[in-house]
């Protein structure tokens, strides 16, 4: 994944300054958000002064280096924000995690840095990412500096294959102007501790250089900290292997290697692009504006800083670099639901019959998809009537960076009503018909990590419904295609294999149903077969429920290749609702996962989480995340491993309670992925559902129902029509045109 020219940040411009004496109180909820930019600065300019750190410039210079990789807010323990946000208690310190890259040293390592307190830091210390160790040089993430590197590496390092390519594509790497080759690298970066040597696939650079390799894979290593001692390992070319790049250069120079041939590409409608191409069979229009989502009174939620407010729910947000979207002091009603929601970790691991392709196993948290969330086209991404908002990021970057709308939150009729009934009388008329729209607040956000688009939505329904949903999209991860290829995919081009691969996402779902004293059980029916109490001699066979209370963690385990119960069911065993039970939430999956590998092999031992639908551990402080920036490049031994969360086998009966949440899918790409892969179909995610947390359906407070009754049954001719809104909803139509910046820049 060779990023060109991504430099990262993170904090939202709504997010509120710094109060000087005269400011307005912050709103509670500024404690979750982003750093600010000048806040970023404060962090890396004290880091900067201190001398004991040695720190030089992230850009430049060379890899053995002490850096600051990355800034971002480290969020304030539970204990210390519920008693600010419930009890009136103090404002938590606000502090900066800092990831500092200690390269220039005899031992290198990765350390990370608590900063604070915010907006004036004037103290840090060290933060253990999992084990209390230091993380291996070998294991960082990847940085713009060591991608220049290596682009300028393999350049030289294939120079003698320049007449091969030539030949066989039409394009190189030297003097190629619009003719150029380019590569994407995959991960994990070897097959053990210590190694970093990374498998290189080379593609033509044309629009969607994805789906156009050109036959050659290259292994460079490069865990020297100097690039001078870097070199190319192994080569692979048409589906054979060569162990130097002289000896494939040689067998060209013969004439001894058969070449794989590649055809011009088209000036334009290349097949990897957007361009119309054909037409409907039906012809019905598609050069006119379609179906537009609008809001013809004014929006109804508000956003003030990071905080939204939509119906009965409020909470916080923010957009972490490292991983993506965090909700915080979820509400309904002024009632905490959930204290925290935030992705984990989004995994794809393939195979294949190319060296690069049996070993692409994505981690896309060693990759910032939290810093990928570039602009959102309006009207395409969200609707036109969405609030757009800018973050920062602070990630490989001397600076803040400013991207451009990267979240949107917008209100989404969903097409089917939220309840409606039609109370029919029999003799061709009604009783009453009433209905509720169906209507959500969404927060997007998107990670373009490499070839693929992921769509982070969280929605927000009126009836105490919230529901956490991804959609995949973009290219496919594509090799040259070969016949022993299609054991691991199909052909979707003339030379483009579409390799399988599964898709995994991790939440974290801090759960605090009524309190923070929670149970967890599982609910599913059984079927008995009892004598019929009002037929003699008769039997009924009929379903009751089955409740399973899971008292410990490792009973809340629920292991992925196994169906889970249907109902999973967080509690309060303390609170009650009006008809005598316990007020629950409810988890309910959207998901058909599997595993990834086999259990306890290599690069699993990274994912652990991935070995469970759903995990219920208690929670702990020192237990903030399931996965790390460092698994993807240290998969065999990383530095947090979700597995010890439940090794302890701790009780979970009335405790504060964490969900750890997998969902995902097998992929199987087909031509229909060409040129991108479309989101129906390829959505997976989660609700957390009231069951008997509310005495009724709470979406009776909302005053957009519309009931019909007839005044004069049963001919129904004259009807009361009874509704709470205008009669009309007026013109609905967004008067701008579509515009678009698509730049992030320091600011």
């Amino acid at each position: 994944m060779w990023f060109l020219g991504v430099p990262w940040a993170l904090a939202l411009l709504v997010s509120a300054a710094p109060p000087g004496p005269s400011a307005a109180p912050l709103d509670p909820a500024s404690i979750f958000s982003d750093l600010s930019p000048e806040e970023l600065r404060a962090v890396r300019a004290f880091l900067m002064a201190r001398p004991e750190l040695g720190l030089a410039p992230s850009r430049g210079g060379p890899l053995a280096k002490n850096s600051v990789f990355l800034v971002e807010l480290l969020p304030p323990p539970k204990r210390a924000a519920l008693r600010f946000l419930a009890h009136g208690g103090p404002r938590p310190r606000r502090e900066a995690r800092a990831v500092v890259f200690f390269g220039a040293q005899a031992e290198p390592n990765v350390t990370e840095l608590a900063v604070g307190p915010l907006p004036r830091p004037s103290s840090y210390r060290a933060l253990g990412p999992g084990r209390g160790r230091a993380v291996p040089f070998w294991a960082r993430p990847m940085t713009q500096l060591e991608y220049e590197l290596l682009h300028e590496a393999l350049v030289a390092a294939l120079a003698p294959l320049e007449p091969l390519l030539r030949e066989a594509t039409g394009f190189g790497f030297r003097n190629c102007s619009a003719r150029c080759l380019t590569f994407s690298d995959v991960a994990p970066r070897g097959l053990g501790p210590g190694e970093r040597r990374t498998w290189l696939v080379i593609q033509r650079f044309v629009e969607g250089y994805f789906l156009h390799p050109v036959g050659l894979e290259v292994l460079l290593d490069h865990r020297d900290p100097d690039p001078r001692r870097w070199a190319v390992r192994r080569l692979w070319y048409d589906g054979r292997y060569f162990g130097s790049v002289r000896e494939l250069a040689e067998l060209h120079t013969r004439g001894a290697l058969a070449l794989a041939r590649l055809p011009e590409p088209p000036a334009r409608h290349l097949f990897s692009g957007y361009e119309p191409r054909g037409r409907f069979f039906t012809g019905t229009p598609t050069e006119v504006h379609g179906a537009k989502v609008c809001e013809p009174q004014g929006r109804r939620y508000r956003l003030r800083g990071n905080r939204l407010e939509y119906g009965g729910w409020s909470l916080a947000f923010r957009l972490r670099s490292s991983a993506g979207l965090q909700l915080f002091d979820v509400r309904f009603g002024g009632e905490r639901v959930a204290y925290e929601l935030s992705v984990q970790e989004a995994i794809a691991f393939y195979g294949g019959h190319s060296p690069a392709a049996m070993q692409t196993k994505y981690m896309d948290a060693g990759w910032a998809m939290g810093a990928s969330s570039f602009e959102l086209a309006r009207g395409v991404d969200c609707p036109e009537t969405a609030t757009f908002l800018d973050t920062h990021h602070l990630l490989d970057a001397d600076g803040p960076v400013r991207f451009r709308h990267a979240l949107c939150v917008f209100e989404l009729p969903t097409g089917v009503p939220l309840r409606r009934h039609f109370d029919n009388d029999f003799q061709g008329g009604f009783h009453f018909y009433a209905g509720l729209e169906g209507r959500a607040l969404v927060l997007r956000t998107t990670s373009t990590v490499y070839n693929y688009d992921y769509i982070w939505d969280f929605l927000l329904y009126p009836n105490g419904v919230l529901e956490a949903k991804v959609h995949a999209t973009g290219y496919i991860h594509a090799t040259f295609y070969t016949p022993q290829g299609r054991r691991y995919g199909s052909r979707v081009h003339s030379h483009v294999l579409g390799n399988l691969h599964t898709h995994l996402v991790h939440y974290k779902v801090d759960l605090d149903v009524a309190g923070t004293g929670n149970s967890f059980e599982t609910m599913d029916i059984r079927f008995e077969n009892i004598s019929n109490p009002w037929s003699a001699g008769a039997r009924v066979v009929q379903p009751w429920l089955h409740r399973e209370p899971r008292r410990r963690e490792r009973e809340a385990a629920l292991p992925l290749g196994r169906a889970p119960p249907r109902y999973l069911l967080f509690t309060n065993p303390r609170r009650r609702n009006r008809w005598g039970h316990r007020r629950t939430y409810r988890l309910q999956l959207s998901s058909h996962a599997g595993p990834v590998l086999p259990r306890g092999w290599r690069e699993e031992r990274g994912v652990t989480w991935a070995r469970y639908h759903l995990a219920v551990t208690r929670r702990h402080e020192n237990e903030p995340s399931s996965s790390s920036i460092y698994s993807q490049n240290n998969p065999w031994d990383p530095p947090v491993t979700f597995e010890s969360f439940i090794r302890d086998n701790e009780t979970i009966e009335d405790q504060d309670l964490v969900a750890w949440v997998t969902v995902g899918f097998l992929h199987v790409p087909h031509s229909e992925d060409v040129p991108n892969t479309a989101t129906p179909g390829n959505a997976v995610g989660f609700f957390l559902r009231p069951f008997n947390f509310f005495d009724e359906d709470p979406s009776v407070a909302s005053r957009a129902p519309v009931i019909v009754r007839p005044l004069d049954p049963p001919t129904c001719s004259r009807l009361q029509i009874q509704r709470w809104t205008p009669p009309s909803p007026g013109a609905c139509v967004h008067p701008e045109p579509f515009t678009y910046n698509g730049t992030y820049r320091p600011v």
